[in-house]
C-alpha cells in the first residue's frame, strides 16, 4: 500500500485544526464565566422572589446549552478528509473472481406511503453498479408484505434486462432510470428512445396496479404458476395484512440463471417479507435489516453489506469500489465495521427553507468525528463488514446456527429447496426469541433511531468507521416538503434519542466508559440534542414576557458582562457560519438552517420529550410511523417557490405561532417604551435583540398567517388558539413574577 501506484486512499489533514482548539479553550472560558455570573446574580437577587425564579430558569437554560457547547466542540477538535482512488483497484483485484461480493440491503413498508416505483429506482440504480454482477445480490425487504410491491419488482426484472447493459454500454453516470430520462441529453444516444419507451411502459402499468390495489386477474401479468401461488399467499382473503402474514421469499432474478439481452449474468434480486404476527413483538427497520442479515447469510453470505432506504437511489456507478479502497487495506480491514457515505438529498429548494440538508450532522461533524473513531450510523449509504455484526473486532459471537456466521461458505445455488427452507425459516416472526439478535448479534434494537444506536454500539465494541465524501454524491435521497411532515420525522429522531440517552448503554455513562473521551462527547452531544426542549422555549418566550412586563434580565450596555453575553452569542454564531462557508454552504441556507433549529426547539424537541415522558408512564408507546415518500405536485410548487407549507391544524404549529406573536408584541412594547423614555435602552437592549431576532425568524409564519390564502397558509383554528394561549400565558406570567 506504500507503493504510489497501489495506493487507494489517503488522509488530509484540515488546516483549520489548531484555531478551532484555541477558539474551545476560549468559548469554554467564557462558559464557566457565565455560570459565575448567574450564581453572583442568583446571591444578589435572594431577596426579590420574582427575579430569583426567573435567574433560576435562565440558569437551566443556559446549562442545557454549555453542555451542547462544549460537546460540540468535540467535533472540532481532530477534523480531517479523506481521498481514495479507485482506479488502483484493478492493480490490486487482477479478475473479477477476486472482488468480494456484495449483498444489498433496501427497505419498504408501505406501497402507499412509499410509492414502488421509487423503490424499483433505487434498486435498479445499484443492480447498475460498475462491479461484477455475479458478485451483487440485490435484497429488497417489503415489511408489509404487499403484493403490489412483489408485482412492482417482477417488472423491474424484465426492465434490468435491457437498462443493465444499456448503461454499461453507453457508460452512463446516472443510473437510476427516472433521474436519467429527466435529464435533458443534446446529443442523442443510441437505442435510448426505446429504453425509455420500456421504462415509461413500466411505470404505466405498475403504477395502474397500484392505484388499482390488486394484482390477481390483470390480463397477461402473471404466468407463472409459482408466481401465482406467492400472489395468493399475499391475497387479502385469507386474512392477510400487513401486520399479520406469513413468511415470503421471491426469487426475482438469479445470477447463474438469468441474463441480461447481451447474454451477461444478471444480478440476484430477492424479494423478502418476514413473518409478522400481531401477537408478536417487531422491531420496525432494524428487525427487517436483521431478517435480511440471516436470509442473505443462508444465500450468498457476503462479507461486505451495502444498508439502503428505499429512496436513496446510486448517483455514482462506481460507489463500491471506493468504499473497497478501505476494505482492501490490510492494516484498517481488521478494524473497520463500516464505510459510510453522507446523506445527500435530491429536490431540495434552492434556499433549503427547512434546513433539510442537515450539513452540520452529515458532513461538518462527520468529518470531525472520521478524525476519531470514525463517523456514526445515518441508516443509508454504508458498507458494512458483516463481520462487524458478530461482536468486537477481536473475538466473535457465534450463532445460533453455522448457516449464519460471517464465515458460513455458501455452497448451494439460491434456489435449493433447503436453502429456500431455512432463509424461510430464519425470516419467522418468533425466530429471535431467545437469543442474542439485536441485543449482542446484528442491528440493535431499543431505539427508534435504530441506525444511529447500531454504530455507537460498533464504536463502544471497539470497531471503527470511515467517511467517505466524494466530490459527486455517492447517494441522493428525498426529504419531506411540507413543515408538518419534516417536524413529524424530527421528532420520532428526538423520541429515539431520548431512549437511548436514559438506557443502560447510555453515552453519558457506558459511551465515556467504552469510547475515547472526544468520541463520546461527539455522542452525548447528539443524544443530548432533544434537551434542547428546555432552553429554547426558555429563551422564545420568558425574556420576552419578562420585557412586557417591564423587568430586565440581562446585563445592561454599561455593565462588562454585557460583552460576555455578545461574546457567547456571536461567537457561537460565528463559528457555525464559518464551517458552513467552507463546506460549500451559501448564506441564505445557512441562515435557513439557524431558523430550523428554533422551529424544531419549539416543536419536535418538546413533543418529543412530551410523548418520552408519557410512554415512561404507561400512557403510550413510541411507534414507528413510516414518512411518506408520495410527491403531492401543489405542495411541491409551493415548496420550491419558498413557500413554508402549513396546511394541517397540527398542534405542533401552535408554540411556533404563540412565539412568533409573542415575540412581535415583546418586540414593538419594547421599543415603544424606549422612545416614549419609560424606559431607558440601555435596560432592555439585550431582550429587545433577542425578541427582534425571533420575530425575523418568524417571518414566514406572519405570511401564513396574514398573507397567504393557498391551502398552505396557517389553519385559522391554530391562529386563534394561539392568540388564546398567550393571553393566558401573559396572565400566568404577571401572577407568578
Amino acid at each position: 500500500m506504500e507503493n504510489p501506484n497501489l495506493l487507494l486512499h489517503k488522509i488530509i489533514p484540515m488546516r483549520r485544526t489548531w484555531f478551532n482548539r484555541i477558539f474551545a479553550f476560549i468559548y469554554t472560558s467564557a462558559i464557566f464565566a457565565l455560570f459565575y455570573n448567574h450564581f453572583q446574580n442568583l446571591s444578589i437577587n435572594s431577596n426579590t422572589k420574582s427575579t430569583t425564579r426567573i435567574s433560576i430558569l435562565m440558569l437551566l437554560a443556559d446549562l442545557v446549552l454549555a453542555v451542547n457547547s462544549i460537546t460540540y466542540q468535540a467535533f472540532r477538535m481532530c477534523p480531517i478528509r479523506r481521498e481514495v482512488f479507485p482506479q488502483n483497484i484493478p492493480q490490486i483485484l487482477k479478475n473479477e473472481s477476486e472482488y468480494p461480493a456484495l449483498d444489498i440491503f433496501i427497505c419498504t413498508a408501505d406501497p402507499y406511503k412509499e410509492p414502488p416505483m421509487g423503490v424499483i429506482n433505487t434498486a435498479l440504480s445499484v443492480m447498475a453498479y460498475d462491479y461484477p454482477t455475479e458478485k451483487l445480490s440485490v435484497y429488497v425487504s417489503d415489511d408489509g408484505g404487499s403484493q403490489l410491491t412483489l408485482f412492482a419488482f417482477m417488472e423491474a426484472a424484465k426492465f434490468a434486462r435491457h437498462w443493465l447493459p444499456f448503461c454499461r454500454k453507453h457508460n452512463i453516470v446516472e443510473r437510476c432510470p427516472e433521474a436519467y430520462f429527466a435529464t435533458q441529453i443534446a446529443q442523442l444516444i443510441e437505442g435510448r428512445d426505446e429504453i425509455e419507451m420500456a421504462y415509461r411502459n413500466m411505470k404505466i402499468t405498475v403504477e395502474k396496479v397500484v392505484e388499482r390495489g390488486d394484482v390477481i386477474g390483470v390480463d397477461h401479468i402473471i404466468t407463472d404458476e409459482e408466481v401465482l401461488k406467492t400472489f395468493s399467499k399475499c391475497s387479502g382473503t385469507n386474512g392477510f395484512t400487513s401486520r399479520n402474514h406469513p413468511t415470503i421469499v421471491q426469487i426475482l432474478l438469479e445470477s447463474c440463471i438469468n441474463r441480461d439481452v447481451l447474454g451477461h449474468a444478471l444480478p440476484n434480486l430477492i424479494y423478502l417479507s418476514r413473518e409478522k404476527s400481531t401477537s408478536a413483538a417487531h422491531h420496525f427497520k432494524a428487525g427487517a435489516l436483521n431478517m435480511l442479515l440471516r436470509v442473505s447469510a443462508t444465500m450468498t453470505n457476503a462479507p461486505i453489506i451495502l444498508s439502503l432506504d428505499c429512496d436513496s437511489y446510486s448517483n455514482d456507478p462506481t460507489t463500491p469500489l471506493r468504499a473497497l479502497c478501505y476494505y482492501l487495506d490490510p492494516k484498517i480491514k481488521p478494524e473497520l465495521a463500516y464505510v459510510q457515505f453522507p446523506q445527500i438529498f435530491h429536490g431540495i429548494n434552492k434556499n433549503d427553507i427547512y434546513g433539510s440538508e442537515w450539513k452540520s450532522y452529515v458532513q461538518i461533524n462527520a468529518y470531525g468525528m472520521d478524525g476519531l473513531m470514525g463517523p456514526n450510523y445515518i441508516g443509508t449509504g454504508c458498507f458494512f463488514q458483516r463481520r462487524a455484526f458478530f461482536g468486537d473486532p477481536l473475538s466473535i459471537l457465534l450463532p445460533e446456527i453455522p448457516e449464519l456466521s460471517p464465515a458460513y461458505q455458501v455452497c448451494k445455488p439460491i434456489h435449493d429447496k433447503e436453502v429456500l427452507a431455512l432463509a424461510d425459516h430464519v425470516a419467522s416472526c418468533k425466530y429471535e426469541d431467545q437469543t442474542k439478535w439485536g441485543y449482542e448479534i446484528g442491528f440493535s434494537y431499543g431505539s427508534l433511531v435504530e441506525d444511529f444506536y447500531t454504530g455507537y454500539q460498533m464504536h463502544c465494541k471497539g470497531w471503527k468507521s470511515i467517511l467517505c465524501y466524494p466530490k459527486r454524491a455517492a447517494f441522493l435521497g428525498s426529504s419531506p416538503i411540507a413543515l408538518h411532515d419534516m417536524l413529524s420525522q424530527s421528532k420520532r429522531w428526538f423520541l429515539g434519542y431520548f431512549e437511548i440517552i436514559f438506557c443502560k448503554y447510555s453515552p453519558i455513562t457506558y459511551g465515556l466508559r467504552s469510547l475515547d473521551l472526544l468520541q463520546a462527547l461527539c455522542y452525548i452531544h447528539y443524544v443530548s440534542w432533544p434537551i434542547w426542549s428546555i432552553p429554547v422555549p426558555i429563551y422564545a418566550f420568558l425574556p420576552q414576557l419578562a420585557l412586557i412586563n417591564s423587568l430586565p434580565i440581562f446585563p445592561k450596555v454599561s455593565d462588562p458582562w454585557f460583552y460576555l453575553y455578545i461574546f457567547l452569542f456571536v461567537g457561537a454564531f460565528m463559528q457555525e457560519f464559518l464551517d458552513y462557508m467552507l463546506t460549500g454552504g451559501t448564506i441564505p441556507k445557512w441562515w435557513n438552517y439557524q431558523k430550523s433549529w428554533l422551529i424544531r426547539g419549539l416543536t419536535s424537541f418538546p413533543f418529543a420529550m412530551f410523548e418520552y415522558i408519557l410512554g415512561c408512564f404507561g400512557f403510550s408507546a413510541p411507534g414507528f410511523n413510516v414518512t411518506s415518500k408520495v410527491v403531492d405536485d401543489e405542495q411541491t410548487s409551493w415548496y420550491e417557490k419558498g413557500y413554508f407549507v402549513f396546511g394541517v391544524p397540527s398542534p405542533m404549529f401552535l408554540t411556533i405561532t404563540m412565539a412568533a406573536i409573542i415575540n412581535l408584541v415583546a418586540f414593538s412594547c419594547g421599543i415603544e417604551r424606549v422612545i416614549s423614555g419609560k424606559e431607558r435602552f440601555d435596560n432592555v437592549f439585550l431582550q429587545i435583540c433577542l425578541a427582534g431576532f425571533v420575530v425575523i425568524h418568524s417571518w414566514p409564519l406572519y405570511e401564513a398567517i396574514l398573507l397567504r390564502t393557498d391551502k398552505g397558509k396557517m389553519p385559522l383554528k391554530i391562529t386563534l388558539t394561539s392568540v388564546a394561549l398567550v393571553l393566558v400565558l401573559c396572565i400566568v406570567f404577571s401572577l407568578v413574577f
